[in-house]
């Protein structure tokens, strides 16, 4: 049992990415190795995926090895064929080249992500009975001190104009880390509230769920 606080938690946006690399094939394995040939990626890189698996499309994961064309997914179990069909895992892989920090940041908070259920009850029964469905849109809402001049902010308003998704890596101060693959929105108008700091708001909308490294 532990606790942790967020204080000293770096957040930064992917501010460069390599080519897209065909994934030609991907095992179910406890760590799932994908094949892709000229992909161009050491171990310790971080990569955007898409598959034809919808729980690993649009995620971004740390490379675990390499040997020749074949890259293992750190921790990323596709052992369960029902969730990850067998020969269905093709797709791409794209390396992260550079990170941006988004500096300055005063607050931040999540929403979306909760469970909706189907509630249903059958004539004979006098109590509902329910079953998980979806999960609502999730997505990260940061209070960013303003200060155009910033890399973080620059980078921030070029994803809010082309609307290209972007990892985005989450470090905290025990040296974990949290990937994300999302949209980023920036609200260019400042607060204006006396004796507040004047701040811009950074939005984040999730492509996937996240992923997390112990360190």
């Amino acid at each position: 049992m532990s606790v942790t606080l967020p204080n000293g938690s770096i957040v930064a946006i992917a501010s460069g990415m390599g080519a897209a690399v065909a994934i030609t094939a991907a095992s179910n394995a406890a760590e799932c190795v994908v094949t892709a040939a000229g992909h161009g990626l050491v171990v310790g890189d971080f990569a955007r995926i898409t598959s034809g698996w919808s729980r690993l499309t649009d995620k971004v994961v740390r490379v675990g090895a390499v040997a020749s064309n074949d890259v293992t997914l750190e921790d990323y179990d596709t052992t369960d064929t029902d969730v990850y069909p067998a020969g269905s895992g093709t797709g791409t892989i794209e390396k992260v080249t550079g990170w941006t920090q988004l500096s300055q940041i005063l607050q931040s908070s999540s929403n979306g992500g909760e469970q909706q259920f189907l509630e249903y009850q059958f004539l004979e029964a006098d109590a509902q009975k329910r079953i998980p469905t979806f999960k609502n849109a999730a997505g990260l809402t940061f209070s960013v001190a303003d200060d155009p001049s910033l890399p973080g902010y620059q980078l921030a308003a070029v994803a809010n104009d082309d609307r290209a998704a972007r990892p985005v890596r989450v470090t905290l101060a025990n040296g974990s880390k949290i990937l994300y693959n999302c949209y980023i929105s920036l609200n260019k108008t400042p607060t204006l509230t006396v004796n507040e700091l004047m701040a811009c708001e950074v939005t984040m909308s999730m492509l996937n769920e996240p992923v997390r490294y112990a360190a």
